[in-house]
């Protein structure tokens, strides 16, 4: 609607300038980025924040949940492979068979002789221990995931028939992974000493065990630092059968 000559009317439309309207667009995700920070910290103790420790609780408490639904699902699995059996007229040797690649698959356990390895974190005070040396960062103190996987590899290389570690099984799908100072295996978490047993002909697990470059350089900040390293040996020892899920789980392409 158009207004006559002399009528007050509306005021004009303040019009910004490209640059101006930039500089205020910085300014506003500045503030914005400021109070995201401040609301985080609060000037805190991160590691005493009761969010990061209820993350934790949260973790421990889904690490369990997991643990008591594998167990679950191994009571299930057995009761099918009972009725799968009963079910179905099978010969001695595709029973044979079967029974051969479920071992060889880890979900049957599996008992033999064998051997543990231990890795424990060095405490938290540990300095130098051989003259020469620099003392110890925070992360020379402590286990990594690179130190798990080179036990893992030296015993698989041994001649392994099976592998567990901690409570669980391993399987060609498992991957061993570290968070901070926490490891993560198949949905559960654990805290060191971690626990890496395996059943095989023990002279030939020691011997990969020593032949080992990476577990050679473990072995340094063993003597340097004072991380933990046992090796006990077995007579007999029974490794579980692997209760997870055995359904692959892969990426895939969002449909436009």
């Amino acid at each position: 609607m158009s207004t006559s000559a002399g009528s007050p009317g509306r005021p004009p439309r303040l019009r910004l300038r490209p640059v101006r309207l930039l500089t205020l667009l910085v300014f506003a995700l500045a503030g914005l980025m400021f109070w995201l920070s401040f609301d985080t910290a609060r000037g805190t103790n991160l590691r005493s924040d009761d969010s990061m420790l209820r993350l934790s609780d949260l973790i421990q408490e889904r690490s369990h949940k997991n643990g008591a639904q594998d167990e679950r699902n191994a009571g299930l699995r057995a009761e099918v492979d009972a009725l799968a059996r009963r079910d179905t007229s099978t010969s001695a040797t595709e029973e044979a068979r079967l029974k051969g690649l479920e071992q060889s698959a880890g979900t049957k356990p599996l008992s033999g002789q064998g051997l543990t390895v231990t890795l424990t974190d060095a405490p938290p005070n540990a300095t130098a221990k051989i003259p020469g040396i620099p003392e110890p960062q925070p992360n020379d103190l402590v286990i990594h995931q690179q130190d798990l996987q080179a036990v893992v590899n030296a015993l698989w290389n041994g001649g392994a028939k099976g592998i567990k570690v901690m409570d669980q099984r391993l399987i060609s799908t498992s991957a061993v992974r570290c968070v901070g100072n926490t490891l993560i295996l198949q949905g559960r978490v654990y805290s060191p000493p971690y626990k890496i047993t395996a059943v095989g002909d023990r002279d030939a697990l020691n011997q990969a065990l020593t032949a080992s470059p990476a577990i050679q350089n473990y072995l340094q900040y063993v003597n340097a630092y004072g991380l933990g390293w046992k090796v006990d040996q077995h007579e007999a020892v029974t490794l579980p059968g692997y209760s997870g899920t055995v359904d692959l789980h892969y990426a895939q392409p969002v449909k436009p």
